[in-house]
């Protein structure tokens, strides 16, 4: 049971005088708090103010900042490189582009319109050596071919292995360059003196005819350049045979 407060009329005048001032200390006490929490709030608005005046000093240095000429200047140069490395990437792109179809178009015309043919092999009269006819044959709409002639290449099968033969352009020009603008021909001679000759076919030597040429667009071209390679087999009658015709027969490429 809590304890009852004594009778003001029955204390004396040194009792009440002590009770009214512990009264009074239990009140301060618990005003206390109360004054803590009103000073507080008191003096969080004047921080805020106080943080907000360091502040604005800082923002005025850092706009003042990029008020700078230098610093505007750096900033202008950098945005121009880049600017100008994006205009070189977009250049070169374009460049490498038209380079490319430019490769693909050139392959497409050597390699579909131009038309290599072998035309006829005929016997020389020392009895030992042939003359073959190579055909050029240009369908492209787009203009003449400048076609470099490289020295044709015969080979003779023995037993397992091819074995070159001696050959050689019958003209000069067979060995330069030529504008194709429609066809063009030229003659090659070759002496096919093997003694081991493979007979596949009865009384045929097995023939490997290589035409190696390089064409372009141009008669004056740098990197514009294709390979084109072309083979040829036939099966041809040996130098001095009596056999009956044909001298030769051509074979698909194998």
């Amino acid at each position: 049971m809590s304890e009852q407060p004594p009778d003001p009329a029955s204390l004396s005048s040194e009792h009440k005088d002590a009770l009214i001032r512990d009264l009074r200390r239990q009140l301060a006490a618990l005003q206390q708090p109360k004054r803590e929490l009103l000073d507080e709030l008191r003096e969080a608005p004047r921080k805020a103010r106080a943080a907000s005046a360091a502040t604005s000093p800082k923002l005025g240095r850092h706009l003042g900042l990029w008020r700078s000429p230098v610093v505007l200047g750096v900033v202008v140069a950098i945005m121009l490189a880049f600017a100008v490395d994006a205009g070189v990437g977009r250049y070169q792109a374009h460049l490498t582009k038209q380079q490319r179809q430019a490769r693909l178009q050139l392959e497409n015309s050597a390699m579909r319109s131009l038309y290599v043919e072998l035309k006829r092999i005929v016997a020389e009269a020392d009895g030992k050596s042939f003359r073959m006819t190579l055909s050029l044959q240009n369908t492209s709409p787009a203009g003449p071919l400048y076609v470099m002639l490289n020295p044709v290449a015969v080979y003779v099968q023995s037993g397992m292995v091819w074995q070159q033969v001696p050959s050689r352009p019958v003209d000069a020009a067979a060995s330069s360059v030529v504008a194709v603008a429609k066809d063009y021909a030229y003659d090659v001679l070759f002496t096919p003196d093997v003694a081991n000759w493979a007979e596949l076919m009865p009384g045929y030597m097995h023939v490997r005819i290589q035409d190696d040429l390089l064409v372009s667009q141009r008669a004056q071209p740098g990197d514009d350049v294709v390979e084109r390679r072309t083979p040829f087999y036939v099966y041809l009658r040996p130098p001095g045979s009596t056999g009956a015709p044909p001298l030769f027969i051509p074979m698909p490429p194998h």
